[in-house]
C-alpha cells in the first residue's frame, strides 16, 4: 500500500507481557473480558501517510496486500515515543477545586487539548503524568489488511467512520454533501483530508439536521 490509499484493518495490540491494550474484534474483546459497550468494534479505516495509526504499524501496512496478516513489533520510537520527565507536572490542588474536582491517585484528568493521569496528591500539590500510557513501551500488533477502500463516496464514508461521525453522503458535480451532526471543530480537518486525498471532489457542504428530539435535548442543556 502507498501513501494516500484508503484501507481498513483489523488488529490486536499487545504489550510485551501479552496484555492487550487495544483491539478491533468484538468477539475477542468479549472472550478476553475487555468488551466495552461504548466502543465501536470492527475494521478501522486508515488513510496511509496521515498518522491514523502509529508509524511502526503503518510501515508494516506498506508491504501488505488485501488479505495479508502479519505480526509486527513496534519500538517506542515508531510507537508512542519515549517517556519524558518534562511531561510530569505539578498542579495546584486549587486548580481542581475551581472545577469542583477532588483529585485522587490514578484519576484521568482532561486539560482540554491533552489528558494526564494523577500520580500522587500531597500537601496541596497534585503530580500529573501527561505521557501517553504507552510511551516507552515495545508494542506487538497482530494486523490484518481487510480491504482497500475504492470510490469517492466510500472513501468519504470511511473517513467519517474513523472520526465516529454517523452520516449520509452524496456526491454531485464534484461537490460532496455530508448530512450529519458534525462538530464545528472537526469540519476543517475533514474538509482538508477529503480535498487532499479524493481528487475528483472540489468542494464540501456540511448539512446539519435537527429532529424534535434534538431540539428537546438542546433546550434541556440551556
Amino acid at each position: 500500500m502507498k501513501k494516500g490509499d484508503f484501507v481498513k484493518i483489523n488488529y490486536i495490540g499487545r504489550l510485551e507481557s501479552g496484555e492487550i491494550f487495544d483491539l478491533t474484534d468484538v468477539e475477542i474483546a468479549k472472550k478476553e473480558k475487555l468488551f466495552n459497550e461504548r466502543i465501536k468494534y470492527g475494521p478501522i479505516p486508515v488513510i496511509m501517510g496521515e498518522g491514523f495509526v502509529v508509524k511502526g504499524l503503518e510501515k508494516a501496512l506498506e508491504s501488505m496486500a488485501v488479505g495479508d496478516k502479519k505480526t509486527v513489533e513496534v519500538t517506542p520510537e515508531d510507537g508512542f515515543g519515549q517517556r519524558s520527565q518534562e511531561l510530569v507536572k505539578i498542579v495546584s490542588e486549587k486548580d481542581f477545586d475551581r472545577q469542583n474536582l477532588s483529585p485522587k491517585q490514578g484519576m484521568i484528568v482532561d486539560f482540554g487539548s491533552y489528558k494526564g493521569r494523577i500520580q500522587s496528591v500531597a500537601g496541596g500539590r497534585v503530580t500529573v503524568d501527561f505521557n501517553n500510557p504507552l510511551a516507552g513501551k515495545v508494542l506487538k500488533y497482530e494486523v490484518e489488511l481487510v480491504e482497500k477502500v475504492e470510490g469517492s463516496e466510500n472513501q468519504v464514508k470511511a473517513l467519517l467512520e474513523f472520526y465516529n461521525v454517523d452520516q449520509k453522503v452524496s456526491i454531485e458535480n464534484k461537490i460532496v454533501k455530508i448530512t450529519a451532526k458534525t462538530p464545528e471543530a472537526l469540519r476543517p480537518r475533514l474538509a482538508d483530508m477529503i480535498l487532499k486525498h479524493i481528487t475528483d471532489i472540489e468542494s464540501i457542504e456540511f448539512v446539519d439536521t435537527f429532529t424534535k428530539e434534538d431540539l428537546k435535548k438542546h433546550a434541556e442543556h440551556e
